[in-house]
């Protein structure tokens, strides 16, 4: 381990520090331990070979950063949607973001890269809010700081402990790899059977855009939710005409306001209208009759020639 670290250390620091940050799914907080029980070991052990390693660490996650900062600046819902599609729980992936974002502000930055899933949504976000440069670097490199420095303080307080399981995976020869391996296959394989499950059970509880028109033109419009959480709707201001802005964490207000008997429609900002699927699902299971999700949501409406309302317009 020891010859790893003086190696090529920073080395494997910044590359899976820039890939991760980048989306891909690489193991930077342990490569964080691993360097900092190795400069640990070390027989003159000093703090400036970790002051230098989180130096680079910073580099690195605020480069693959601002490659995102600026994506969302540009591409906006888009870069969003993009990114919670390669996330394992992309039904909550946008909903958790733009609610902490919301609430936060660019501050959530500072502590995004210890969630995840909100780690890999936030910094897009920032960029489509219009988030000012100076405060993205700021809030950016103080939660990339916080969040290195952890995993190199956890690396020295348990450098004995690392080498152990180091020298003992040595021993093991090339099973123990093939075993990680196969646990974390089968990990991602069922997240992504159970995504397909789910998918293939809500396909067919859909309205095509074309059919919410129809419903519109003849007098019968349904009641219209949107349920894009208030910091995505920041982001793209405008609404399906008729539409009211609905919370599923508030369903007795919504049980309480709206009949049963009534034909509902849903529609959020989400890969595959998961999260208005979901919310569908609560309301059958409270009463209500006819519920169905919009097909491509909001994009699917405009991109089906229908006009929008600006909030507030």
């Amino acid at each position: 381990m020891q010859d790893v670290v003086d190696k090529y250390g920073v080395l494997l620091v910044f590359a899976n520090v820039l890939a991760l940050s980048l989306g891909l799914p690489v193991p930077a907080m342990p490569t964080l331990v691993l360097v900092g029980a190795g400069l640990a070991l070390q027989p003159e052990a000093t703090w400036l070979p970790l002051l230098g390693v989180l130096a680079v660490s910073v580099a690195a996650s605020l480069i693959g950063d601002s490659v995102w900062f600026y994506a969302g600046r540009r591409y906006g819902n888009r870069t969003l949607q993009s990114l919670c599609r390669l996330s394992l729980s992309r039904d909550t992936c946008m909903k958790h973001t733009e609610r902490f974002y919301g609430r936060f502000g660019i501050r959530v930055l500072s502590v995004a890269k210890f969630f995840p899933g909100l780690s890999m949504v936030s910094v897009p976000m920032a960029g489509a809010m219009q988030a000012r440069l100076p405060s993205f670097l700021r809030y950016d490199a103080l939660g990339a700081a916080l969040w290195a420095a952890l995993g190199l303080g956890l690396g020295v307080m348990f450098s004995r402990q690392v080498e152990t399981v180091i020298d003992t995976l040595s021993q093991l020869g090339t099973g123990a790899g093939v075993l990680v391996g196969v646990a974390l296959a089968a990990y991602v394989g069922w997240r992504w059977w159970r995504r397909r499950t789910l998918l293939a059970a809500l396909e067919a509880a859909r309205i095509e855009p074309s059919e919410l028109e129809a419903l519109r033109m003849a007098g019968q419009p349904p009641v219209l939710f949107d349920i894009r959480a208030p910091g995505f709707r920041d982001v793209d201001p405008y609404v399906i005409p008729g539409a009211v802005f609905a919370d599923e964490r508030e369903l007795g207000g919504i049980l309480a306001t709206y009949p049963r008997d009534g034909k509902v429609v849903i529609y959020c900002a989400c890969p595959d209208e998961v999260s208005a699927a979901w919310m569908a699902a609560k309301l059958r299971k409270a009463g209500f009759r006819d519920v169905l999700p919009l097909r491509g949501g909001i994009d699917a409406w405009r991109g089906a020639g229908y006009g929008v309302e600006r909030i507030g317009g």
